[in-house]
């Protein structure tokens, strides 16, 4: 009798392990071979729509353009740091393959074949098109080599454990892809697919769950910082009904508000990216973003009296 309870018992771990597996399995796609050359004018716009360098340039230092990682990234999960994706072979991303750059961008899996912590933002650039991100990729080939290893994570167990993000993935990472609303200009289209794609504008914009999920219901109406401190504003009509297209075009460009405020924190660095933007995608975004309907989203705290 104890035999057959042992017996049982390792068949039922063996199951378990097994169906653990699969369902945290990293799942790439295969490229298939490029049918034009790339376009680094796109690339390079799709890299400041992106706000690649928000994150991955070299902290305390002029130059957005020395991608050599290391900016500490808080979150309730612990801390991540932006790694180092220059040309740098042995710190960066210089022996990246093309199809490992697009499944590392667009499917969080790694050249290894490990997921990614999503506090890379696949979730979004999962939506991309693939002849953007190759050309993405392309931009980046032409920027310099910056040496530096990039320090591990700090995230306490079980966070720590990549093959969990597979269960993760399964439950928060829609990799439907976007289509063109026939009904809307190709203005607007445009700038659904920069806010919703590269742009991932909802990851900063929207509320998350306790396991770090967007909650869908309530995408683009602000709520509590990913990284735990501040507060990230309503941008659908609820939170800036009063702003005109011009006015969050403007704001995207300059950072200044209609009411005479200025983008402050985490906004700053990537209005400085968005300012590299052409005026066409500044004003699709803006005419994309006018166009949200009002989500009623978190309260945020009030705001504390000085002296008190």
């Amino acid at each position: 009798m104890l035999r057959r309870t042992i017996i049982a018992a390792l068949l039922v771990a063996g199951l378990g392990l097994a169906l653990y597996w699969w369902l945290t399995a990293p799942v790439a796609m295969a490229l298939p071979a490029a049918s034009r050359a790339p376009d680094l004018a796109n690339g390079q716009e799709l890299f400041n729509a992106g706000g690649c360098a928000s994150c991955h340039a070299v902290p305390n230092q002029p130059d957005r353009l020395r991608l050599g990682g290391g900016l500490p990234i808080g979150s309730p999960f612990g801390t991540f740091y932006a790694p180092n994706i220059s040309q740098d072979p042995a710190d960066g991303i210089g022996r990246w393959s093309e199809t490992d750059f697009v499944n590392a961008v667009m499917r969080g899996v790694s050249p290894e074949g490990a997921h990614y912590f999503p506090a890379f933002p696949y979730t979004s650039y999962t939506h991309a098109r693939v002849d953007d991100v190759r050309d993405l990729f392309a931009y980046l080939k032409t920027l310099p080599a910056v040496p530096g290893k990039v320090r591990d994570h700090d995230l306490p167990f079980p966070f720590n454990i990549r093959r969990n993000v597979g269960v993760w993935k399964r439950l928060f990472m829609d990799g439907t892809p976007l289509v063109a609303d026939a009904a809307r200009s190709p203005q607007w289209n445009r700038g659904a697919y920069l806010v919703n794609s590269l742009g991932h504008c909802a990851e900063c914009h929207s509320p998350r769950n306790l396991l770090g999920g967007l909650i869908t219901s309530q995408r683009f109406a602000g709520g509590p910082s990913p990284e735990g401190e501040g507060w990230v504003p309503n941008i659908t009509q609820k939170g800036i009904g009063d702003w005109s297209e011009k006015d969050i075009a403007d704001f995207l460009e300059t950072g200044d508000m209609p009411e005479g405020d200025s983008a402050s924190g985490a906004m700053r660095p990537v209005i400085k990216n968005l300012a590299q933007l052409t005026g066409e995608d500044r004003a699709a975004m803006a005419e994309y973003l006018k166009s949200l309907p009002p989500v009623e989203g978190p309260k945020p705290p009030p705001k504390r009296k000085e002296g008190g």
